[in-house]
């Protein structure tokens, strides 16, 4: 698997002959003209689905909404038996990156193969040409699609779909992607909402939210303290920006797309919950928001599996930008697989 780097130094050359007022930026990731034009540099390449990371995964691609060009990228292992299925929602933010990216195709292409799962990796539609819930909707979405599919018994879906557990359904996504499998599993846990009952016959098994992407206009003492590199995949000013240009216009950090506590933890309690697996970086500047989150989960009465990795940022498990991230990334593997098959 091939390291990642997010130095905004690479993409110096990104727009030099273009013109115009810049409203916002995050380096060498997007850049927001006041105009409305958006320039997403490729910092990270696409690849094809046919490229193969491992042997007994095959990936291919498929059209969920033609219309907002909504689209996943499946992963099959040749495992034998019916195994759980894992939709995943990538990071970025909300407003970068691909379900195409290389690191994304790598990681989970070795996670269907060695967690033996069958994966769903949703490409939903990006901030801030959609903001949220947009993303959100995006997985319900891709939800019902399956579930359509599933009922249909859809010749054309047979490949992937009969090699499916549907009563062993996991949601799962890092950063951002954590962030939108927490708020579809509260759509869906919700007692007052019909969507609870709408994915039948699929059922909610769990959720896993690795470093997912929470804010809230108080800081936390790592938001605050915690030194990050100069090529670190989230930074507390990037962080800022990427809320600005995603959450509805006019909203604040404490708007609940970013802030599943501002309103209170006590609300956490009437929601029905699946089991939680969250997994926490200890360099990331979001571990104290998800520590507390994890507290919050427990004192509502959740089951919550909490995993640290030490010595690690924000999104070690795809940049792979050392050693010893490559080694929490097989512990991060491993503690999934375990987590999914319990």
């Amino acid at each position: 698997m091939a390291a990642i780097s997010f130095d905004p130094r690479v993409n110096l050359q990104m727009s030099k002959n273009s013109h115009g007022v810049i409203s916002e930026e995050i380096e060498g990731l997007i850049r927001v003209y006041k105009d409305g034009r958006i320039e997403r540099p490729p910092i990270v390449p696409n690849v094809p689905c046919n490229v193969a990371p491992v042997d007994d995964v095959t990936a291919k691609d498929i059209v969920i909404d033609k219309f907002t060009n909504l689209w996943a990228r499946i992963y099959v292992t040749k495992r034998s038996g019916r195994l759980p299925l894992l939709v995943y929602f990538h990071g970025g933010g909300f407003c970068v990156a691909s379900a195409a990216w290389i690191c994304y195709h790598e990681f989970l292409a070795n996670l269907a193969s060695k967690a033996g799962c069958i994966i769903v990796s949703v490409n939903y539609r990006l901030a801030p040409e959609n903001r949220l819930p947009t993303a959100y909707e995006d997985g319900i979405k891709t939800l019902m699609w399956v579930k359509q599919q599933t009922l249909n018994c859809s010749p054309e879906h047979k490949w992937w779909l009969s090699r499916c557990n549907f009563s062993s359904l996991f949601l799962a996504g890092d950063s951002a992607g954590a962030n939108i499998a927490y708020n579809m599993a509260t759509r869906l846990g919700s007692s007052n909402n019909p969507d609870c009952m709408l994915i039948k016959p699929l059922c909610l098994k769990g959720i896993i939210l690795i470093q997912p992407f929470f804010g809230g206009e108080a800081r936390t003492l790592s938001e605050k303290n915690m030194a990050q590199p100069a090529n670190s995949a989230l930074t507390l000013s990037a962080s800022d920006t990427y809320w600005l240009l995603s959450l509805p216009l006019g909203s604040t950090r404490d708007h609940p797309c970013c802030n599943p506590l501002a309103n209170g933890a006590s609300k956490l309690r009437d929601q029905r919950f699946p089991a939680t697996m969250v997994c926490i970086s200890e360099m990331d500047i979001l571990k104290d928001r998800n520590l507390e989150f994890c507290a919050a989960l427990v004192n509502a009465g959740k089951r919550v599996e909490k995993m640290i990795y030490k010595g690690v940022g924000h999104a070690f498990q795809v940049l792979l930008n050392s050693h010893l991230s490559q080694i929490h990334v097989q512990e991060m593997v491993s503690h999934l697989k375990a987590f999914i098959h319990q």
